[in-house]
């Protein structure tokens, strides 16, 4: 049984495994995870928006390009093991949801799966995108965060459903 939450019942929790161990990213079908350790969530247009920021050298980078929607589950600390799994394997050779165990549920509002072992997810529709630009990122950041280029692609996902588990 899913229990629905308000979009921003769980923005403290959200915040701090952000900056534990991340979260997972889920998109295309079959559904690709991929460990996230930046995201926005916050209001936008007058909606509840997530913002997830994907490298265009990162696998999920083509299945988002070609969804409308995206999950982003979060998960206890017992899963850091699969959280580092996910976060440093490509998709484009392994199904990391196999690899790690983890059963894919259909989303409750949308088309993209979620991982049931969460301890809740997002699930977002796609509303806007757009890549960083070089020319307004701060000196200190390009040259920490980006010294060989590959700026990330910043997708806007208005949240349609946050679900406890």
């Amino acid at each position: 049984m899913h229990k629905r939450l308000g979009n921003f019942d769980v923005f403290h929790e959200t915040a701090d495994l952000l900056d534990g161990d991340g979260a997972l990213l889920v998109a295309g079908d079959p559904p690709n995870l991929m460990t996230i350790g930046w995201a926005t969530l916050g209001r936008v247009w007058g909606r509840d928006i997530f913002q997830v920021f994907v490298r265009p050298s990162r696998y999920t980078y083509q299945l988002l390009e070609n969804a409308g929607d995206f999950s982003v589950c979060f998960l206890s600390s017992e899963y850091t093991k699969e959280l580092a799994i996910c976060g440093t394997r490509t998709g484009y050779s392994s199904d990391k949801s196999s690899l790690c165990g983890f059963t894919m549920e259909k989303g409750l509002t949308h088309s993209a799966s979620f991982v049931s072992e969460s301890i809740f997810h997002y699930e977002c529709r796609i509303i806007h995108k757009h890549k960083l630009d070089p020319s307004t990122i701060a000196p200190g950041i390009m040259q920490q965060y980006y010294p060989s280029g590959n700026f990330h692609m910043v997708y806007y996902g208005e949240v349609l459903g946050v679900f406890r588990h």
